[in-house]
């Protein structure tokens, strides 16, 4: 990649990015019921946002759609998988193989998109040496030899608030380009590591609150009206 295509990338907002992996998904659900074509105005309706922001999206990257024709769903899933980098396998390390991580392992849908945990760790001798679906939990102390071994860049914590920074900190050490978080904690990271959390706490709290303005914002309706 040209230092400009680099520029280019990064230009790119967060929230497009974002908004591609859902263009992704409804084309692969279009996909299934036999459709060959989308426009952008179908597109954004589907998704609820605007055509223009469709093609805005799309254009960071190229330009994707035939005249008179709109986009080809099957050409365009094609070019958002190679634009989120998911048109391979990525073998990704599980750390934490608590409640939480092992419901992560059993997710199918990580596989289908592209993602394989390849390797599993914790530091608890209750579970390390466990065999897992084809794979054994591994001392986390096992961590960088396992990522050098296995070609594995990114990975995914599962582990406690209080545990997290060091755990992060091994993932880096070990040589892991991206982590996934899902522990309640911000992590301190080199500028050359990926990174996304999910505290799902956090989601639930912006849930309750939408749910709380759309019934403070209800229109009071008397109980005795109409009887």
């Amino acid at each position: 990649m040209s230092s400009g295509e680099k520029e280019s990338q990064n230009l790119v907002p967060k929230a497009a990015a974002a908004r591609l992996s859902l263009y992704l998904r409804h084309l692969e659900s279009l996909r299934i019921t036999g459709a060959a074509t989308i426009s952008s105005r179908e597109l954004a309706r589907a998704l609820g946002v605007t055509a223009a922001q469709v093609r805005k999206d799309l254009g960071y990257f190229g330009q994707f759609g035939f005249p008179g024709i709109g986009y080809k769903i099957e050409n365009l899933i094609v070019e958002i998988r190679k634009i989120l980098g998911t048109d391979r396998i990525w073998n990704v390390a599980l750390v934490g193989y608590g409640s939480l991580g092992a419901a992560l392992f059993r997710y199918r849908g990580f596989e289908k998109q592209g993602f394989r945990i390849s390797a599993i760790f914790d530091n608890n001798p209750a579970v390390v040496g466990q065999p897992v679906g084809g794979l054994l939990v591994k001392n986390i102390t096992a961590l960088a030899h396992a990522v050098a071994e296995g070609d594995i860049s990114l990975g995914i914590m599962a582990v406690p608030a209080e545990t997290a920074q060091e755990v992060a900190d091994a993932l880096v050490f070990a040589g892991i380009s991206g982590i996934f978080n899902f522990a309640p904690a911000v992590l301190s990271l080199p500028e050359n590591v990926a990174y996304v959390s999910i505290d799902l706490a956090v989601q639930l709290e912006q849930l309750s609150f939408h749910v709380k303005q759309l019934r403070e914002d209800a229109p009071f309706e008397d109980p005795e009206q109409g009887i």
